[in-house]
């Protein structure tokens, strides 16, 4: 087991997790032992599970691992926001806690934002995916209107693997779903965004959460509405405080 790190986390790393058992503690296993180098914590929130899941998570006794619980389902975007407000680190990643995501790409994933304080996000974009034809299908035409309505630049956002500046994050909209559109919520606050392509690997364990149609259908009125934010949006002169002038003493 690694000894407890005095330091305070540069990075949390939030797992919302539903029903995960099998697959969970291999991944938090994965992480600890992983390419990051700055300190981190990592907050698995349970949203609802019905299955062993924390157990499972209080099982691998790793010192960095914190676990947030929810009575029931709130939704992944609920168990993100929760993790972010006890986050202690700057700088959060979000991934999947059923093993698609591989925690190799994590060093990679944070590096523009410790590189460059005008990137605010930072998003995985899969170059395969281990998904049925309907589903890569759905995702493929969603991607491009949203594209096409958003301009956010981003070819992939329902990739898992995401780090973003704590601080911004926790003034976007909050909504249902509203990970599903980081990269444009992001634009909007006048931050830049960054890409890395990552390689999603098969899942440990259990099924996906969501169907192809019902995300399909949930998505169009949270689409037009960040489009409508984004319209609403104009540009952000920066502020600067003017001070009275010094007065020389006679």
């Amino acid at each position: 087991m690694p000894a407890r790190s005095t330091q305070r986390p540069a990075i949390s790393i939030i797992i919302p997790a539903k029903d995960e058992a099998g697959a969970i503690g291999a991944l938090l296993h994965e992480i600890t032992e992983g390419p990051l180098t700055a300190p981190f914590e990592i907050i698995v929130v349970d949203d609802g599970s019905t299955d062993g899941t924390v157990a499972e998570v209080l099982a691998t006794g790793l010192d960095n691992v914190r676990v947030l619980s929810h009575p029931f389902s709130g939704g992944k975007s609920r168990a993100v926001r929760a993790g972010a407000l006890a986050a202690k680190g700057d700088i959060l990643v979000t991934m999947d806690g059923d093993g698609q995501n591989d925690p190799k790409f994590l060093a990679d994933l944070v590096a523009p934002l410790f590189a460059d304080p005008e990137v605010g996000l930072v998003a995985g974009q899969r170059t395969r995916r281990h998904d049925g034809w309907r589903k890569k299908f759905v995702s493929k035409v969603a991607n491009r209107v949203r594209a096409f309505l958003l301009h956010d630049d981003t070819r992939d956002t329902a990739c898992g693997l995401k780090a973003m500046r704590r601080a911004p994050y926790l003034t976007l909209p909050f909504f249902d779903n509203n990970h599903r559109f980081y990269p444009a919520l992001f634009l909007r606050e006048g931050w830049r965004i960054a890409h890395i392509e990552v390689a999603d690997r098969p899942r440990a364990a259990g099924q996906s959460k969501y169907g192809v149609l019902d995300r399909a259908l949930v998505g169009v009125p949270d689409l037009l509405g960040v489009w409508w934010l984004r319209r609403r949006s104009k540009s952000r002169p920066e502020a600067r405080e003017i001070t009275p002038p010094e007065t020389m003493d006679e």
